[in-house]
């Protein structure tokens, strides 16, 4: 601590990221990045864009990236989707934050997941938010009746992080009917692994807020491109707070690759298969080991042994160069979370595991 930190620093816990080593020849399913690499022309995208432009500021509303993501989801969701309303920001945690002070400060608390993603929390201390955590059921499920109570808002991501469980479209409209005065936002970062996107939602209801990231299903960790599809007056309210912290998020760089991300449809439907085939074999593979597996929607799986401790297997596999993520918290503590990596990054990790149950 130090004497010239702001009374806020002082009362803050920061989110922790997952762990990025820097040792080689390491198999990493702990932050559930895409295996494969980007659309190729992504790449050659970006390297057209690295010219002397670059001397210019970029175009402060992202003007053809928000016109080519109105485009996609029209197409995908069956319904007209208009550049107002779509939002673009560095990252879906740049998004996200944006959200947190535009439309989730209010005077009654803020409704999320007991667990979910921890960096929610991170956000109401940083923005004086007052929040409420909703327990998941048994099975580690949101029951959307449980929401029924009077809120300054709702958020939680679609599949859920870290148990990979989905919330159907229909249990989605029940909460945003029973929630009608309050913004319902779904974070749905892993939704191309096997849900259905609420972007189909948002021109029936104007008080929902759907983020998604390129970081995951299109292979853009790296690139840090996040977006927000709702009504007009919610991306004005993103817009005013974004244009009062930084009116130029995304540069040259990244919007050349956003926008190649979303034109190359075969490549994206191609890796998302890829992926969904892998954790559907990985599943199977643990169980065959014996661990419960949370159903999965997204591109890693939540797994637990009745007979082995997690923090254990965890540092079992660190020392065989395969990381995974573990969280000391409350409910899910014996619980791994494991990116789906590649075939052969799979066969490697449920190797190992097989040799520290003793099999």
């Amino acid at each position: 601590m130090s004497q010239y930190w702001s009374s806020l620093v002082h009362t803050l816990t920061p989110y922790v990221p997952g762990e990025q080593p820097k040792l080689q020849q390491l198999i990493k399913l702990n932050t559930n990045e895409n295996p494969y690499p980007p659309s190729p022309q992504v790449l050659t995208a970006i390297t057209g864009a690295a010219s002397a432009d670059l001397r210019l500021y970029p175009d402060p509303g992202s003007d053809r990236l928000r016109e080519t993501i109105a485009a996609y989801y029209s197409r995908a969701s069956g319904s007209v989707i208009t550049p107002q309303q779509v939002f673009v920001g560095n990252s879906s945690d740049e998004v996200l934050a944006h959200t947190f002070q535009a439309l989730l400060k209010h005077a009654l608390p803020l409704l999320f997941p007991d667990i979910t993603y921890s960096f929610y929390p991170v956000y109401c201390g940083l923005y004086g938010i007052t929040y409420r955590s909703i327990a998941l059921d048994a099975e580690f499920r949101i029951q959307t009746a449980d929401y029924a109570q009077p809120n300054g808002g709702i958020i939680f991501p679609n599949p859920n992080a870290p148990t990979g469980c989905l919330l159907g479209l229909e249990q989605i409209a029940a909460l945003l009917d029973s929630n009608r005065d309050s913004v319902v936002v779904i974070d749905e970062a892993y939704i191309d692994f096997g849900g259905a996107s609420a972007v189909q939602l948002v021109n029936r209801y104007p008080n929902l807020l759907v983020v998604q990231t390129l970081s995951k299903s299109r292979s853009l960790a790296g690139l840090r491109v996040g977006l927000a599809i709702g009504h007009p007056d919610l991306i004005e309210a993103l817009n005013r707070v974004k244009n009062s912290f930084n009116s130029y998020p995304l540069d040259r760089l990244a919007v050349a690759g956003a926008i190649a991300a979303f034109e190359d449809q075969p490549y994206f439907e191609q890796t998302c298969r890829a992926v969904i085939a892998t954790r559907d074999r990985l599943t199977k593979g643990l169980q065959q080991l014996g661990f419960s597996v949370l159903p999965s929607a997204a591109n890693f799986v939540f797994a637990r042994h009745p007979q082995h401790d997690a923090a254990t297997l965890a540092q079992g596999l660190r020392e065989q160069h395969i990381i995974v993520r573990h969280f000391r918290l409350p409910r899910i503590e014996q619980f791994l979370r494991i990116s789906v990596g590649t075939d052969a990054q799979c066969d490697a990790l449920l190797t190992a595991l097989a040799q520290l149950l003793g099999q």
